[in-house]
């Protein structure tokens, strides 16, 4: 049975949905899932007044447990094109880690969300792979096994790189069914390859 972290940062709650979604479909694969989150950067008083989501149930994960786990799906909002900075900041703190090979030959995976259709998720993605591969990682995106991701007839995220959803730039479009697939295959994908790569 393979050991799966989603790891995840949602500021308004988007992000945190579709980890949920994430760990249900690895579950339906057979892993053994745990849900944690990134700590905060920003003060309360910020972040109450940003209207950040502050009811979060996740328990905050260290980056020493990273090495515990089979694969490691990550989860974060794009800002500006790029990876929220709470879990840059993370990420960041890994150097330990790399130094002694800890995450060598373990799967890395990455999901997002932008407020527009073309705000970045495919970028934000891309600009984390490298992270996973200088940790020695091997990268497992959102295959078009996933026939969800193609077609025009409604607005909806995800890519070959990773399941994504769409927030609305006043965070008012919760994701989407067809997102919330996206993210459980990409969960079960994910962990069907790391029970392979422990067998």
């Amino acid at each position: 049975m393979a050991k799966v972290l989603v790891l995840y940062y949602s500021a308004y709650g988007h992000i945190e949905t579709m980890a949920y979604a994430v760990a249900e479909g690895a579950k339906s694969a057979g892993a053994e899932v745990t849900v944690k989150r990134v700590p905060e950067l920003v003060s309360e008083e910020v972040a109450k007044a940003s209207y950040y989501k502050l009811d979060q149930a996740a328990p905050i994960a260290t980056v020493d447990e990273l090495a515990e786990y089979d694969a490691i799906i990550v989860g974060a909002g794009t800002r500006y094109g790029t990876v929220a900075s709470q879990m840059r900041n993370f990420w960041d703190q890994t150097g330990g880690l790399w130094f002694n090979g800890k995450l060598v030959g373990k799967v890395g995976s990455m999901f997002t969300s932008t407020a527009t259709q073309h705000g970045g998720q495919e970028t934000t993605i891309m600009g984390f792979i490298p992270t996973f591969l200088h940790h020695g990682m091997m990268y497992v995106g959102l295959p078009y096994a996933f026939q969800g991701q193609m077609g025009v007839e409604a607005v909806k995220g995800s890519s070959p790189y990773g399941a994504s959803t769409i927030t609305d730039g006043d965070g008012s479009r919760q994701p989407s069914e067809i997102e919330l697939e996206a993210a459980r295959f990409q969960g079960a994908h994910v962990a069907k390859i790391a029970a392979k790569q422990t067998a």
